[in-house]
């Protein structure tokens, strides 16, 4: 049988209980089991019901004919508390640290909000978010025509970022719609006042950087709040039926344009070396020049100093003067002269004594005259006459040697 089934009188066999029994009339008397679920949501409503002002159910023989008046301004303050509450904490936000919120009041500019946590009152104020770091880009690709009346496309590119949130909020409906309209126009204004050869060629960079200073400008008048960061001009090409002739163009300048520093660097290579030349033979000049000057000088100082010595000794001079011309010319020739007629006298210069010795035999092709073998005759003559020098070097009027010029 259940515990708490119908028939068991007054003993509900409760087992939070521990046995004991359930009084009547409300009274639990020692159940000490978990709160029924009616009796806690009944006194829930007991206490709302006495919060509004109207009648608490009673318990334990208490009645309803007791109670309050009702308040019937509880209910809409109650929701008017929770309402209000609500809207306080809907006005908290969160700013990221690459972004600046701006705050508007009724649509009217109120303040520039910096990166954290902020609260502003919600459905009065507006906060739109505006990323000042992030780098937007914008691309356009247009035919223009020229100063001289013909038509090129110029493919275009430009990058920005918001320097001024409020401005960039305020100031323009719509910015990219606005920075297209004004790249557009600052570029055919500077496509107009340029030929269609500089654009094509060497104009680019100039093009480039007109078309950023002038489109800053404009942005700056709009008030836009964009800051222009980079303007790159992608391509521009002549339309497509003359293209093939505008290339056979660009192709002859960048040839003649080539050629042009070829011969630039070949003189710059020339040019230089030919001044270094120059430069040598003039100081060997200089120093030739001064060599056969000091040379001359020399020679007229050792002049001098032999006349005065001469002067004083006049055959001492002269002896001295022959022997040393003698012994520089005979120094200086790698001859050997040798006579060998029967009846002339002899006359040689010593082998041992020649410039660069005697070549011995089988040291390569020797030439007569230039250390080679003598001939036999020689030879014979030469030992037939190595008796007779004893005896004519006492006697100087049969000597072989004759001097020249005496």
């Amino acid at each position: 049988m259940a515990w708490n089934e119908p028939g068991g009188g007054g003993n509900q066999h409760d087992p939070w209980s521990g046995g004991g029994r359930r009084g009547g009339g409300g009274n639990r008397g020692g159940n000490q089991g978990p709160p029924d679920l009616d009796e806690a949501l009944k006194k829930f409503q007991d206490k709302l019901n006495r919060l509004l002002g109207g009648k608490g159910g009673g318990r334990g023989g208490r009645g309803g004919g007791g109670g309050r008046p009702r308040n019937t301004f509880a209910l809409p303050g109650l929701l008017i508390v929770v309402a209000v509450a609500i809207w306080a904490a809907m006005g908290f936000y969160l700013v990221d640290q690459a972004e600046r919120g701006v705050v508007l009041r009724f649509g009217k500019f109120q303040q520039v909000v910096t990166p954290g946590l902020h609260w502003n009152p919600p459905l009065i104020d507006d906060v739109r978010m505006v990323n000042v770091t992030r780098v937007r880009s914008l691309t356009q690709t247009q035919s223009m025509l020229t100063q001289d009346e013909n038509i090129v496309e110029v493919e275009i590119s430009a990058q920005y970022q918001v320097a001024s949130p409020q401005d960039f909020v305020l100031n323009v409906r719509n910015p990219q719609l606005s920075i297209e309209n004004a790249l557009d126009s600052a570029l055919r204004h500077v496509v107009g006042g340029t030929n269609m050869i500089d654009i094509l060629t060497s104009g680019r960079e100039i093009l480039g950087s007109s078309v950023a200073s002038r489109l800053q400008s404009y942005l700056d008048s709009y008030g836009t709040g964009i800051s222009l960061q980079t303007i790159n001009i992608e391509s521009t090409s002549a339309p497509d039926p003359v293209i093939d002739a505008f290339d056979d163009v660009i192709r002859a300048r960048e040839d003649r344009q080539r050629t042009i520093n070829e011969g630039m660097a070949y003189a710059n290579a020339i040019i230089p070396a030919a001044q270094g030349q120059a430069q040598r033979l003039i100081e060997q000049g200089q120093g030739y020049r001064e060599s056969v000057v000091a040379e001359a000088q020399g020679q007229v100082n050792r002049f001098n100093a032999l006349l005065a010595q001469y002067r004083n000794a006049p055959e001492v001079m002269r002896e001295r003067l022959y022997l040393d011309a003698i012994a520089e010319v005979f120094g200086k020739t790698p001859k050997v002269l040798v006579d060998v007629s029967e009846d002339a006298p002899l006359m040689y210069l010593p082998l041992d004594q020649r410039p660069g010795g005697v070549r011995r035999a089988g040291e390569g092709d020797a030439e007569p005259g230039e250390g080679g073998e003598l001939d036999p005759r020689v030879l014979e003559r030469l030992r037939g006459t190595s008796s007779q020098r004893s005896s004519n070097q006492g006697n100087s009027s049969s000597s072989g040697i004759r001097r020249e010029g005496r």
